[in-house]
């Protein structure tokens, strides 16, 4: 099996590297709880040597409920992926 790969940003994932984590909330809800997530999620996967790549929705469809919440929306969500986009 020939191996390959993808970079994003810095992160190079490929089938014969370590395993790189895509995780996140299911959706954003504040931009301290989007730092806060993932800071600790790149705490965990750093002690491991691993890839984090941090993903989460503005816009989540609730698969149980109608009323249930979807996030924090298109207009509250931008400027919080923008910032951490700057910093990176």
């Amino acid at each position: 099996m020939s191996n390959k790969k993808v970079n994003c940003g810095n992160i190079e994932i490929s089938n014969n590297r370590k395993i790189c984590i895509i995780a996140g909330p299911c959706q954003l809800e504040t931009e301290q709880h989007a730092i806060d997530m993932a800071g600790k999620i790149q705490e965990i996967t750093q002690k491991f040597g691993l890839g984090f790549i941090y993903k989460t929705s503005f816009d989540k469809a609730n698969r149980t409920s109608l009323k249930g919440k979807r996030g924090a929306g298109l207009d509250a969500s931008l400027p919080v992926f923008l910032i951490k986009l700057k910093k990176n």
